[in-house]
């Protein structure tokens, strides 16, 4: 059984309260991709957007675990504006504070707690999505410059960003160990915003390109042999992005019940007929399995999560968000179709959890190598819960 801390407890509730009463009833008016400007101000307020922020430049320094409580509890409200936070909380900020030098954290950091610096992460690249080895995006180091050339596509918050943290091969370097991390501040030469495309979810993704961008040197804050690091750093988006599936599954169960209750049918409440409570039922048992895997996951981080425990956890939980949102539009009927009841919004949020941050399909081969190559030949599962 986990137990919250006072302090954890206390933070759930204010952020509970602020997105019920504020998010949850205003989340329509973002699904046309406006961005949720409001929103991360509110957040900025109490706090939320410095979690992952060390103190020392103005946040709170929380652990992966209180970071993903807090998304959880917003996306039960409002999707889009779990996935901005996302941004903020993230692997991006991670990283910044993690490896950038002192001279970008002071710069950036204390902007990001405040909702002024908005960060975007650059992976995905038009041939190139989960094979990162083959990214083309390289990095030129020339003395004390580097010289970024490529595309990156599917980018979020790339319109509001200030920085942008970009995955990228370092002088040509090929494979995985050729790829290192370059931030690249809006505004440098050579960087551009082009296309955009809009989500079922309700938020724009776009293409950034870098034609001879020109960035300091020390920008680039990782480089030969960082993939490792990145990897590493990248397990806290496998815990996070899940959360926001987690807090997607709740928001439509809680819709479901409500709605069981007040709809009738034949003269009584649907919630009264066993087959509708049996799918009660199945969604609260999924829910429950995929919190406890999650939270688990969460805190084993010291920093990253274990890449074993996110991976399992992200698979289910994304999958388990699907399947209980699915259900939920089931259960309103014709008015879960439509775009002014909640579970239609869950729904269409809950498709991008198994497509970013690593698809089911690369993370079940992930598991699967895992469990064959360092499993213990004996009482393996149980060994690796003791430890």
């Amino acid at each position: 059984m986990i137990s919250l801390t006072s302090e954890q407890k206390q933070m759930v509730m204010t952020v509970r309260e602020i997105t019920q009463k504020e998010f949850k009833p205003n989340g329509l008016r973002y699904m046309d991709g406006t961005f949720p400007w409001e929103n991360i101000k509110r957040l900025a307020e109490i706090g939320v957007l410095g979690m992952a922020v060390p103190e020392a430049y103005g946040g709170l320094g929380l652990p992966v675990f209180d970071t993903a409580l807090i998304l959880e509890e917003i996306a039960k409200g409002c999707y889009v504006t779990a996935m901005a936070v996302l941004g903020e909380v993230g692997v991006q900020t991670r990283i910044i504070s993690t490896y950038a030098p002192e001279t970008i954290k002071q710069n950036i950091l204390p902007g990001v707690c405040t909702g002024e610096n908005i960060l975007a992460i650059c992976m995905t690249e038009p041939d190139a999505g989960t094979d990162v080895a083959n990214y083309k995006t390289n990095a030129e180091v020339r003395g004390e410059r580097v010289i970024l050339n490529g595309v990156k596509t599917l980018i979020s918050r790339a319109e509001e960003a200030c920085m942008f943290v970009v995955f990228t091969r370092i002088d040509k370097t090929p494979g995985a160990e050729g790829i290192g991390c370059a931030l690249v501040e809006r505004g440098a030469p050579g960087l551009e915003v082009t296309g955009s495309f809009h989500t079922m979810g309700g938020e724009y993704l776009h293409e950034v390109r870098f034609e001879n961008c020109e960035i300091p040197r020390e920008n680039l804050v990782l480089e030969h042999g960082g993939f490792k690091k990145l990897l590493n750093a990248f397990n806290t988006q496998r815990c996070l992005n899940p959360a926001i599936s987690l807090g997607l599954a709740e928001g439509a169960f809680d819709e479901s019940v409500q709605y069981m209750k007040d709809r009738k049918a034949f003269g009584r409440s649907i919630g009264d007929f066993q087959g509708m409570r049996w799918k009660l039922a199945d969604m609260y048992k999924d829910i429950e399995a995929g919190r406890g895997l999650l939270y688990r996951a969460c805190q084993s981080a010291d920093p990253f999560p274990d890449p074993l425990l996110a991976a399992t956890a992200k698979v289910f939980c994304n999958e388990m968000s699907l399947k209980v949102t699915s259900e939920a539009v089931q259960i309103h009927g014709g008015y879960g179709f439509t775009d002014e009841f909640l579970v239609s919004r869950f729904y269409r949020g809950a498709r991008y959890g198994t497509l970013g941050g690593g698809t089911s399909e690369t993370l079940r081969n992930l598991i699967g190598k895992r469990l064959m190559t360092d499993m213990p030949d004996t009482d393996g599962i149980l060994t690796s819960w003791l430890d």
